[in-house]
């Protein structure tokens, strides 16, 4: 596999993460799979990553919103999934819409 194939360019993570006001450091913090801060940089820039580190990062993502959020949005939050968050996986839809706008911070 050639370098060009396996960098897709800035990724929707990395305006989700923008957009939630999350850094790589807190979802490194929240992480509890060994989640780095290179692993987070290099899924925000592109880098192909595998399905196990696209879900981890998923997971982290998830776990990082969820504890921004007021006790009484929490149970309304709909966890993204590998495919919100990466234009290069299964599934991904351009056109989705994040059901989760509603809570984003102001």
């Amino acid at each position: 596999m050639d370098e060009l194939t396996r960098d897709h360019g800035p990724q929707p993570l990395d305006g989700l993460m923008d957009r939630w006001n999350l850094t790589n450091h807190e979802l490194v913090e929240v992480s509890t799979e060994q989640l780095n801060h290179k692993q987070v940089q290099k899924a925000r820039k592109g880098r192909q990553l595998t399905l196990h580190l696209m879900q981890k990062l998923t997971r982290a993502v998830n776990e990082a919103i969820f504890a921004k959020l007021p006790k009484e949005s929490q149970s309304a939050f709909s966890p993204y999934i590998h495919r919100h968050l990466f234009n290069y996986a299964k599934g991904y839809d351009a056109n989705w819409l994040d059901p989760n706008d509603a809570f984003l911070p102001k």
